[in-house]
């Protein structure tokens, strides 16, 4: 864990690779990493936030004890990031923390939903708005949940711009 916060940008993204790929089954080592890695979502380097946050993401799987039912708000922040990036590998993330729980997947819906609705106007706001349907979809893609399906296409219509809503509902073709 501290290769993640540390200075050593190739040890950095070693150590998430490493996480990353052992996050892809469940893992009985969770809760030992877990609130370390929340306190790293407010650490000053902005790629260390964006691996704890993606991290607690493929962890989700292994939140046994449903965890993320308080967490997940922490998680969300930071796709909020100052830093663009940071947010965005977050929030292209957070799917994968609503397959297991169905609570959380409530709880990230609705939290999706409310983001892309309130986004229009950011710098970002168009990408951001189609990372949230990509998001989504890969959601229902795991878990074949029509709720979720139901949540995102009644997003896309709220897209003001006709060429914007022709992308987004790109995201959901064949769904």
């Amino acid at each position: 864990m501290s290769a993640i916060v540390g200075k050593d940008a190739q040890a950095q993204g070693a150590a998430f690779t490493s996480l990353q790929a052992a996050a892809e089954a469940p893992v009985p080592w969770v809760y030992a990493v877990w609130d370390e890695l929340l306190s790293i979502l407010r650490h000053k380097d902005n790629r260390a936030r964006a691996i704890a946050g993606q991290l607690l993401c493929h962890l989700a799987k292994s939140d046994s004890e449903g965890r993320l039912e308080k967490d997940l708000e922490k998680v969300l922040e930071v796709t909020h990031d100052e830093k663009f990036v940071t947010a965005r590998h977050v929030l292209l993330a957070s799917w994968r923390t609503g397959v297991g729980n169905t609570t959380v997947r409530k709880q990230l819906v609705r939290a999706l939903s409310d983001r892309f609705k309130s986004c229009a106007s950011e710098k970002n706001g168009t990408l951001v708005r189609y990372d949230i349907l990509c998001a989504l979809r890969s959601l229902f893609d795991e878990t074949a949940d029509a709720k979720v399906r139901e949540a995102a296409l009644a997003l896309i219509p709220l897209e003001e711009d006709p060429k914007y809503r022709k992308k987004y509902a790109t995201a959901w073709r064949g769904a």
